[in-house]
C-alpha cells in the first residue's frame, strides 16, 4: 500500500518474559477512581465512572534499568504525577459483562498519568475538554507488561509512587471505587474494545508536582517497577 508519507510506527510495549512487543492501540483513562483521591480533588462518593483518552503516541517506555525520559512540558507550572495500574486488553469486545471481563485481560503494567494540572483545572472552570491537561506528548509513561499468568490476581496489590526516594502515593488496588472488571465492562459499553487497548484505572491520593531533575519510582506489587526522570 502506498502512503503520501511514512505512517507512524506502532507503539510497542515490552512484555515481561518475551521478546515480543504488545502493540498498543488506544489509551483509556478512568477519572477519580479512588475515594481519597476524589476527595482531595473536591469530590466524594461512588460516582458513575467517567473516562478520557490519551493519544497512543503519548506512551513512553521505562524501567529501572532504562528510566523513561519525560521532558517537563510547556504551558504548565503545575506538572503532576498520578501512579496507576494499567490493564492491557488481549481480547476485544463490546458490552462486556463484569463476570466475563477478566477473560479479556492480557496482563498488567505500572503506568503514570502525567497531568498539566493548571491546564486541567482551567478547562474544568470553563467547561471545556481536558485534552490539553491530559493528552500531551510523553504524558503516559508505562513499564513492561506482565502477562496475566505471571502477574496473577492483582485485586489487592499494593501501589506506590516515590519521588527522589520519598513516598508520595501509597494505597492498594482493592481501594478502587470501580474494580478492574467493572472498569472494563463500563469502557466496553461506550467503545468497542480491541486487543492492544490499554486502560489506566485511576490514581490514589497524594498527587503532587514534579520538577526538572526529579526521579520517580512507580511500583505495584507483582509487577515490574517503572522509573521516570523529568528532564
Amino acid at each position: 500500500m502506498n502512503y503520501v508519507f511514512p505512517p507512524s510506527p506502532v507503539m510497542g510495549v515490552p512484555i515481561v518474559g518475551s521478546d515480543a512487543l504488545f502493540p498498543a492501540r488506544r489509551i483509556y483513562c478512568v477519572g477519580r477512581n479512588y475515594e481519597d483521591h476524589a476527595k482531595e480533588m473536591g469530590f466524594t462518593g461512588r460516582e458513575p465512572p467517567f473516562f478520557f483518552l490519551k493519544p497512543v503516541d503519548a506512551l513512553v517506555m521505562g524501567s529501572v534499568q532504562a528510566p523513561a525520559q519525560v521532558p517537563y512540558p510547556p504551558m504548565t507550572r503545575s506538572f503532576h504525577h498520578e501512579v496507576e495500574l494499567v490493564v492491557a486488553i488481549g481480547m476485544g469486545g463490546a458490552d462486556i459483562s463484569v463476570n466475563d471481563a477478566p477473560s479479556h485481560v492480557f496482563g498488567y503494567a505500572v503506568g503514570l498519568d502525567m497531568t498539566r494540572r493548571d491546564q486541567q483545572n482551567e478547562m474544568k472552570k470553563l467547561g471545556r475538554p481536558w485534552c490539553i491537561g491530559k493528552g500531551f506528548d510523553f504524558s503516559a509513561p508505562i513499564g513492561p507488561i506482565t502477562p496475566l499468568d505471571i502477574a496473577g490476581d492483582m485485586s489487592s496489590a499494593e501501589i506506590e509512587l516515590a519521588v527522589n526516594g520519598s513516598t508520595r502515593q501509597r494505597s492498594r488496588i482493592d481501594k478502587l471505587i470501580w474494580s478492574v472488571p467493572e472498569v472494563i465492562s463500563h469502557v466496553s459499553k461506550a467503545w468497542r474494545l480491541h486487543a492492544g487497548d490499554l486502560i489506566f484505572t485511576g490514581t490514589p491520593e497524594g498527587v503532587n508536582t514534579v520538577v526538572t531533575g526529579d526521579s520517580l519510582l512507580a511500583m505495584i506489587s507483582g509487577l515490574t517497577n517503572l522509573e521516570v526522570v523529568i528532564r
